[in-house]
C-alpha cells in the first residue's frame, strides 16, 4: 500500500509513518523545504518536500496513493487567527485539491476541540452539532471538517475525519506545555482540577487512524478517540509536578479562568507574545471532554492497547531521559 504522511515530523504523523513501516507499507512523508527528516528517513520514509499553504509546491505528491493522513496543521493555543486558517483551513483544501483524481482515501486529524471547548462534551457523540467559540485553532478545525466533507465522492476520493480528544505521550504538547508552565512558575488548577483529562496515548490513537484508514465502512464517516483511562487533571498535574519538585498551587473557577485568559490573549497579541494562559487550555483542563467512542468500537474493533501505568512510563520516562535535560535539570 502507498502512503502519504503530511506533518511527518509532529507526534502523531511520526508515530503513523512508522506504524506503516511496519506493515510493510511505502510510506512518504510531507516534510517542508529545509525541515530535518532525520531519523525517519533512515527507517525507510521516502521524504517528499512540500508546503501545504503553498499549492505549487505540493504538485505529484498524492499520485497513486492508497491513503493519505493529514495530520500537518499549526498546532498550539496561541497566535492569530489569521496562521491557524491559513495552515489548517486553506493548508486542507490546497491537499485536498492535489488529492482528487490522484488518491484513494483521505484521513483527516480534526480535533474535539471544533466541539468548542466553552462547554462539556462528556459523551458526545460524532453526530454532535461542531461550535465556534471564537478558539482559533477549534474553529479552524470544525472550518476544516466542512471542506473536507465537501470533497468527499468527487473523483472517487474518499474522505474518512478523526476527532481525538486529548493526545498525549512523550513531547505531546499536554507534556511538554505543563512541564514548561510548572518551570515558569504556579500553575493553579481549574475547578479544583476535578474534571477528566480525556487523554487517548498516541500509540492508541494510531491504531485507530490506521484502522479507520482501511476499513470500506469508515468512507464519509467521523470517529471519536478517546482511551478508557478515567484520571483528573489534578492527579495527572500533581504527577507531572512532582518531576520538578512542585505541586498545583490554588485553583480558579471556570468561568473566571476563561474570560482571563481571553483578556491576556488580547493583551498579548499585538505584541506577538505567548499569552501566560489560554481559553484552549482552560477548555481542556475545565470541561468534560471524555466523547463517546463507541462508534469506534463497533465499526474499526478499537480500543485501548496500551494502559495509563505503561503509558505514563513512557512518558515519564521522555521526560527525565529528554526534557529536563534539555532545560538543564
Amino acid at each position: 500500500m502507498k502512503t502519504l504522511v503530511t506533518g511527518a515530523r509532529g507526534l502523531i504523523g511520526s508515530h503513523i509513518c512508522r506504524a506503516l513501516l511496519k506493515k510493510g507499507d511505502l510510506v512518504s512523508g510531507l516534510f517542508l523545504p529545509g525541515e530535518e527528516a532525520g531519523d525517519l528517513y533512515e527507517e525507510g520514509v521516502e521524504v517528499v518536500r512540500g508546503d501545504i499553504t503553498k499549492p505549487p509546491t505540493l504538485k505529484g505528491c498524492a499520485r497513486d496513493c492508497d491513503v493519505i493522513y493529514h495530520c500537518a496543521a499549526r498546532v498550539t493555543d496561541w497566535g492569530p487567527r489569521r496562521l491557524f486558517s491559513e495552515s489548517i483551513v486553506d493548508g486542507t483544501r490546497n491537499l485536498l485539491d492535489e488529492s482528487m483524481g490522484q488518491a484513494k482515501r483521505f484521513v483527516y486529524l480534526s480535533s474535539i476541540a471544533a466541539y468548542g471547548l466553552k462547554y462539556h462534551n462528556k459523551d458526545c457523540t460524532e453526530d454532535a452539532p461542531l461550535r465556534k467559540v471564537g478558539i482559533p485553532y477549534g474553529d479552524c478545525k470544525a472550518d476544516a471538517e466542512g471542506v473536507c466533507r465537501s470533497y468527499h465522492g468527487r473523483e472517487g476520493l474518499e474522505v474518512t475525519i478523526i476527532r481525538p480528544s486529548n493526545v498525549f505521550g512523550p513531547t505531546s504538547v499536554w507534556v511538554r506545555d505543563v512541564m514548561d508552565a510548572l518551570q515558569r512558575g504556579p500553575v493553579p488548577l481549574i475547578d479544583g482540577g476535578r474534571c477528566d483529562t480525556a487523554f487517548i496515548f498516541v500509540e492508541n490513537l494510531v491504531d485507530g487512524i490506521i484502522a479507520a484508514s482501511q476499513s470500506p465502512a469508515a468512507a464519509g464517516r467521523a470517529y471519536h478517540f478517546a482511551d478508557d483511562y478515567h484520571v483528573t487533571w489534578r492527579e495527572y498535574n500533581i504527577t507531572m509536578a512532582e518531576l520538578v519538585g512542585k505541586r498545583p498551587m490554588g485553583s480558579l473557577r471556570f468561568s473566571l479562568a476563561w474570560y482571563l485568559a481571553h483578556a491576556t490573549e488580547l493583551a498579548c497579541h499585538p505584541f506577538g507574545v505567548r499569552p501566560p494562559f489560554t481559553r484552549l487550555a482552560v477548555g481542556v483542563m475545565g470541561r468534560e471532554n471524555h466523547v463517546d467512542c463507541t462508534r469506534a468500537k463497533k465499526e474499526l474493533d478499537w480500543s485501548t492497547r496500551v494502559d495509563y501505568e505503561e503509558a505514563m512510563d513512557k512518558t515519564i520516562r521522555w521526560v527525565k531521559e529528554s526534557y529536563l535535560p534539555e532545560k538543564g535539570r
